[in-house]
């Protein structure tokens, strides 16, 4: 289980889109240092979300952990301090 609420993804391999399980996540972008701006996103009732920084199309799919992506290497976990 991850160590913390809200699921963050990467998208380093620059591909089209993401599938991941949950509707409420934060994209960073690229991994660091090459990162954007963390940004909260939340698809709401929608089973899509576009990241208006990378423009990385997320896709919800329920057969997922919410701390799930496939590709699999898109899920990012932040060093913690």
């Amino acid at each position: 289980m991850s160590d913390h609420v809200v699921p963050h993804f990467h998208n380093d391999a620059g591909i089209d889109s993401i599938r991941i399980g949950t509707r409420r996540f934060m994209c960073v972008g690229a991994k660091p240092p090459f990162d954007h701006p963390h940004v909260f996103l939340d698809m709401g009732d929608e089973d899509e979300k576009i990241c208006p920084y990378c423009s990385t199309l997320y896709r919800f799919d329920p057969s997922l952990d919410a701390h799930q992506a496939v590709p699999a290497d898109c899920v990012w976990e932040p060093a913690h301090a």
